[in-house]
């Protein structure tokens, strides 16, 4: 049995602040209320090719602007995260977070929580994929790395484009409702929790 981990909003507590930050700049560039919600778990290059292809110079720009927020963001585990995690890697559960951040935002993350890389056997960024979610192939690469198969998987996501990535890969899909609502999310995944508090690890080495 394997666990594969998106990263914002499943194992750290960011997702308001990427959301705060992308409803902004999306009523600044493209005029569109709610953007945030549209791009979730997409790679930043796959954002600017759909919605900037070719606009190097707000390319640019953008890129400035999450660079700070990065460096300046708080980093805090979804509740019950680590102590879920740590219980798992306890049992001898291979992990890995697979995430569409890059190596640079992942560092600021190791920067303030130095445990983290020891926790987990794998960490998968954006640079290690070809395609990004909603495409399953960032948890194939996963399953791949830590040697399961999707029938002895467990993928843990929160936002639309993962919950549909994960789905596509073929493993077994928990869905947490910190970014989406609950109902919204259940059609795309096999159980929904609120966060890791309480959730039985039994469940995943049964």
């Amino acid at each position: 049995m394997i666990a594969l981990f998106d990263f914002d909003g499943v194992v750290m507590d960011t997702e308001p602040q990427y959301t705060a930050f992308w409803d902004k700049e999306g009523l600044e560039y493209f005029g569109v209320e709610g953007f945030a919600a549209t791009i979730k778990g997409q790679t930043l290059v796959q954002i600017f090719e759909k919605h900037l292809p070719g606009r190097l110079k707000e390319q640019e720009e953008l890129t400035v602007k999450i660079d700070e927020l990065e460096r300046n963001m708080v980093f805090d585990y979804v509740p019950g995260a680590l102590e879920f995690i740590t219980q798992l890697k306890k049992a001898g559960v291979p992990m890995a977070i697979v995430t569409s951040s890059n190596k640079v935002k992942m560092q600021q993350v190791f920067n303030s929580h130095p445990e983290l890389p020891d926790l987990m056997d794998a960490i998968l960024t954006s640079e290690d994929f070809a395609r990004s979610k909603p495409a399953p192939d960032c948890f194939l690469k996963g399953m791949e790395v830590l040697g399961g198969t999707p029938e002895t998987t467990f993928v843990f996501e929160d936002s639309f484009h993962g919950l549909a990535a994960g789905r596509a890969s073929g493993a077994f899909v928990v869905g947490l409702a910190t970014t989406n609502k609950r109902e919204a999310i259940a059609p795309l995944c096999d159980m929904v929790i609120d966060d890791f508090r309480g959730f039985d690890m039994n469940i995943m080495i049964k």
